[in-house]
This record gives structure tokens, C-alpha cells and sequence, in this order.
């Protein structure tokens, strides 16, 4: 039965090997987000409710596509909407 000694080198060596493969593989695979959302799923994504989401769209907030009676959402409008309500606030201490 042959022994064999792992040094401080050798785990070093292995760790830049991991994280180097690592790096590869989260810049190989980017995070891939689906371009049409459901109705439940915009729901979630939001934390509103189906209320809210229908008068979203009736008052031309969030513009939609209804296929067979399913309503899909383009997720870059949801981004769109997110963005061009976004409220810039400068930092105030103890004021």
C-alpha cells in the first residue's frame, strides 16, 4: 500500500485548476432568461396580483400577447417598466 503526500503546493495547484475551470465554465454558459413570461410567472416575478397584472394591461402599462387564450408577457418590457419607474434617491444621514 504506497502512501502519497499532498503538500501546501499541491493544493494550491489544484485550487487555481478549480477555479480556473470554474471561471470558464461561468463565462462559457451565460445566464440565460426567458423572453416571454406567463401570467403567473410575471405575477411571482412582480408580487402583484392578477388584479394588478390585468389593469396593467388595460391601461397600456404592460403590453402583452394573447395566444390561445394565454397571455404571454416579453420579458424586456417587464424590464423596460421596471426601469422607467425606477426612483433615484440621493443618500441623506440623520437629516
Amino acid at each position: 500500500m504506497a502512501v502519497e503526500v499532498i503538500t501546501r503546493e499541491d493544493l494550491n495547484e489544484f485550487r487555481s485548476l478549480l477555479l480556473n475551470d470554474l471561471k470558464e465554465i461561468i463565462q462559457s454558459k451565460p445566464q440565460q432568461t426567458k423572453q416571454w413570461l406567463k401570467s403567473n410567472e410575471v405575477r411571482k416575478l412582480l408580487n402583484i396580483s392578477s388584479g394588478t397584472l390585468q389593469n396593467l394591461r388595460i391601461n397600456g402599462t404592460l403590453s402583452y400577447t394573447k395566444i390561445g387564450g394565454i397571455m404571454y408577457y416579453d420579458n424586456s418590457d417587464i424590464d423596460k417598466l421596471l426601469n422607467g419607474n425606477k426612483v433615484n434617491v440621493l443618500p441623506t444621514l440623520f437629516k
